[in-house]
């Protein structure tokens, strides 16, 4: 998988990415349409099961996630309406304290951001077949 695997050009409504880069805050699109910008990150904890970690080695079908990822970028498109999605999944190793995803939703009301971005993050955890693997301190 090379470092930062787009799944489409991003467009102005959607940006999707797998990549083995770290993952970064962007600054908020700008849009004389969009009032709200909702930002979620998802952290590696440090703890999973009891036990500490060290981070988390997530692995994908790259074929198939990408494939999903579009799916559920025009699903929310058809079913939301207007909003901007940015939604990148880091593969790899990552450590404790790093996102390993990060989703951007912009819309013109914050309700509806915080909504979207909730609906985005649940699909992608049941539906992409992303598989994580913790790397335990003490193996």
């Amino acid at each position: 998988m090379p470092n930062a695997k787009r799944i489409a050009p991003p467009t102005q409504t959607a940006d999707l990415a797998l990549t083995d880069q770290p993952l970064e805050a962007d600054p908020p699109p700008s849009s004389p349409s969009h009032g709200a910008c909702v930002q979620f990150f998802g952290m590696v904890r440090e703890l999973e099961d009891g036990r500490e970690l060290l981070g988390i080695d997530y692995r994908a079908y790259a074929p198939m996630a990408e494939a999903m990822l579009t799916k559920i970028a025009r699903d929310g498109a058809r079913e939301f309406g207007e909003h901007r999605l940015k939604l990148h999944h880091r593969i790899g190793f990552v450590p404790v304290s790093e996102p390993s995803i990060v989703i951007r939703v912009t819309t013109p009301h914050s309700q509806e951001a915080f909504d979207i971005c909730r609906c985005y993050l649940h699909r992608l955890k049941t539906e992409i077949p992303i598989w994580k693997h913790p790397v335990y301190s003490s193996e």
